[in-house]
């Protein structure tokens, strides 16, 4: 039986440095009297994940769209460029150290594929620069939908033409990847827990792993 091991792309293989692009980008106004710095990225993150639970519209908007409301809460000003910058930045991130020898390590074994809430023309240069050739890249643009939502995860599916006891799906994101995969059927599910978050019975079983380095031997490669 075919077996194919699936991931997040931002955070679990592409180390998404949208926090740190965002505070250069809005450096000439972060100045402002009282301003929490951790606290609005936090409620940049949240308002993020917010946007893809409404219908569905293209990333480059969200990331438009929830900036805007983040700023607006926080008293910053907001212009049009701050959102296109966000936007030219993103397919300019690479890959975490480890995460090339390790999808070349899982391809001897397995077929391999992303599925990521980006649109098409986003992931393809941040695939590009992971340099490592996937069997199949479905975006949120091609499901119509972005996770946590199930429809991204049937299409995937339909798309690869597996069923979910064919996948090992590997992510870092709790509330994205593994809340709404728990009870999909899926025939193993991996953490990337980068950061050192706690995890939860409620969503076992899944292996937890600090980085990438470790899912080859775990998985038998």
């Amino acid at each position: 039986m075919r077996e194919i091991v699936t991931f997040d792309a931002y955070g679990t293989l592409v180390d998404f440095q949208l926090g740190p692009t965002t505070l250069k980008v809005l450096s000439d106004r972060l100045d402002l009297d009282n301003l929490d710095v951790d606290e609005f990225l936090d409620d940049f993150r949240v308002m993020r994940f917010q946007a893809v639970l409404e219908a569905y519209r293209p990333y480059h908007e969200i990331l438009h769209s929830s900036l805007q409301m983040a700023m607006r809460l926080h008293g910053l000003e907001y212009r049009t460029s701050d959102g296109d910058a966000l936007v030219e930045a993103v397919p300019t991130f690479g890959p975490f150290p480890e995460v090339p020898d390790a999808l070349r390590a899982l391809k001897t074994k397995y077929e391999i594929a992303i599925i990521t809430n980006s649109d098409d023309n986003l992931i393809a240069r941040n695939v590009e620069n992971i340099g490592v050739e996937f069997d199949y890249v479905v975006t949120a643009e091609q499901a119509g939908a972005y996770k946590p939502d199930r429809q991204t995860f049937e299409h995937a599916f339909k798309t690869m033409g597996v069923e979910p006891s064919q996948v090992i799906h590997t992510a870092q994101g709790w509330e994205y990847d593994h809340i709404p995969t728990r009870d999909l059927g899926l025939k193993r599910r991996v953490w990337i827990n980068r950061f050192g978050r706690p995890g939860s019975a409620d969503y076992q079983p899944y292996d937890e792993l600090t980085d990438l380095s470790g899912l080859p031997k775990l998985l038998g490669c």
